[in-house]
């Protein structure tokens, strides 16, 4: 078996990763992530926290209040499992069309990537709005009843009474929105490499599939 190429302490290495609801992208980019020492941010999480904290503390302002909460937030506070209701979901995708919070948490990923050399962040906009320079694009394919079974499968751990019908509505719904919405849409960046998971064996064939790519990067910025 081949030895994956290591990063250096001075190498540089942005990864951006884009796709629909549970089509991949999150196992996918924590997995190389983790292979090739990155430093990993979800930008869901960030649009679930920033809902939680708004439908919590219902404040007056809520882009004063958010403005504030992503000044010092710490990664620590997006592992929290209240963040993955169906009710968070729905707001995350309400608050993901306005200009200005979108800009907030603009802001916090554009400081998150200059922080650390070595990155891989995962959303809807990454390749296109947040890191358009990023050394590798991600996107992320899968059909919605593949993608459905595997949020079923998660969200039924916590909510037994929980329907896959109710889930493939709720993620057919989100999806749309995401597509359709004015600022920042869910579209694949031109020089984007496609993965779709839906058609790739298994989590390792998709890791596969995305390592080749990165060491491809590595060797082309540093040689091997």
């Amino acid at each position: 078996m081949e030895e994956s190429l290591k990063l250096k302490k001075h190498h540089k290495l942005i990864v951006a990763a884009d796709g629909g609801a549970a089509s991949g992208k999150t196992t996918g980019s924590k997995s190389i992530s983790k292979k090739y020492g990155l430093q990993f941010l979800s930008s869901g999480l960030l649009y679930r926290y920033a809902s939680y904290q708004i439908l919590k503390k219902k404040p007056k302002n809520i882009i004063s209040f958010l403005r504030k909460k992503f000044r010092n937030l710490s990664l620590k506070k997006l592992n929290n499992k209240l963040l993955h209701s169906p009710e968070i979901s729905a707001y995350a995708s309400i608050i993901a069309k306005e200009k200005k919070i979108r800009n907030i948490l603009k802001i916090f990923q554009k400081n998150f990537a200059k922080r650390f050399n070595k990155v891989c962040i995962e959303g809807r906009d990454i390749g296109t709005v947040i890191l358009p320079k990023a050394d590798v694009k991600f996107f992320f394919t899968c059909s919605l009843n593949v993608a459905a079974k595997r949020r079923f499968k998660e969200l039924k751990k916590t909510n037994k009474s929980i329907t896959f019908a109710e889930v493939k509505k709720a993620m057919r719904i989100r999806d749309n929105l995401d597509k359709k919405r004015k600022n920042s849409p869910l579209i694949q960046a031109e020089n984007a490499i496609i993965v779709p998971t839906d058609k790739l064996k298994n989590i390792k064939g998709m890791v596969n599939k995305m390592s080749n790519v990165i060491e491809e990067k590595i060797k082309e910025k540093y040689g091997s």
